[in-house]
C-alpha cells in the first residue's frame, strides 16, 4: 500500500489518486516530482546513505528538492534538532544507534515540507519513550502543518493514541475500524 501511494510501485488493477489526480499516467520524471515535493517516506530499514553523515543524509534530500547551499544547512540542522539529534549530526549511520537512525530517516523524509507522510514502522527501533514522542511530533506537524500521515504498525495501541482514523488491513483487505 505504501508503495503505491509513494509511486514506487504501479497498481496491476484499479487506480492510485493524489488530489483526484492519477498517479498510473505519470511519467518516470513527473512521477519522480510528486515523490520529491508532495511525498515523505520512512521507511522500515532506514535506507540511510552509510558514507554520509546525519545531517549530509537529510541535506542531500534538500538538493534533489532544489534547496541551496546555507539554507539548506540550516533546514537540515533544524530538522535533526526538532527530532532530538543536534549533538548527533556529524555521525554517519554506523554510529548511531538504530532508534537515532530511525529519527534520521523522520528528519530526511520531513525535509521537502511533504504533504503526505508515508511511514513503514516508524517506531518499530525506538524505545517506548522516543517512539511516543516521534509520534506525538507527527501529531503535531498533522495540526500545526496540515501534514498527513499513512503510518504502517503493529502496535495498534500506540497508534490509536495518536490517530484521528485507523484503518486495517487483514489478507491484503482494507477493513475500516
Amino acid at each position: 500500500l505504501l508503495n503505491l501511494l509513494g509511486g514506487l510501485d504501479r497498481p496491476t488493477s484499479g487506480e492510485v489518486l493524489f488530489d483526484s489526480k492519477p498517479l498510473g499516467p505519470l511519467t518516470k520524471k513527473q512521477m519522480a516530482r510528486y515523490r520529491r515535493h508532495s511525498v515523505g517516506m520512512i521507511f522500515q530499514n532506514f535506507n540511510l546513505i552509510p558514507t554520509m553523515t546525519a545531517a549530509e543524509n537529510v541535506k542531500l534530500a534538500l538538493a534533489f528538492g532544489g534547496m541551496q547551499g546555507v539554507e539548506r544547512r540550516q533546514r537540515a540542522e533544524a530538522l535533526l534538532n526538532r527530532v532530538g539529534l543536534s549533538d548527533r549530526t556529524d555521525h554517519r549511520p554506523s554510529e548511531l544507534s538504530g532508534g537515532e537512525q530511525q529519527r534520521v530517516a523522520v528528519a530526511r523524509a520531513l525535509a521537502n515540507s511533504p504533504r503526505v507522510l508515508l511511514a513503514d514502522e516508524p517506531t518499530g527501533n525506538l524505545d517506548s519513550t522516543r517512539a511516543r514522542e516521534l509520534l506525538a511530533l507527527l501529531r503535531e506537524m498533522v495540526e500545526r502543518d496540515r501534514l498527513t500521515v499513512l503510518l504502517v504498525t503493529h502496535d495498534h495501541e500506540l497508534a490509536s493514541s495518536y490517530s484521528d482514523r485507523i484503518i486495517m488491513m487483514k489478507d491484503g483487505k482494507i477493513q475500516e475500524n
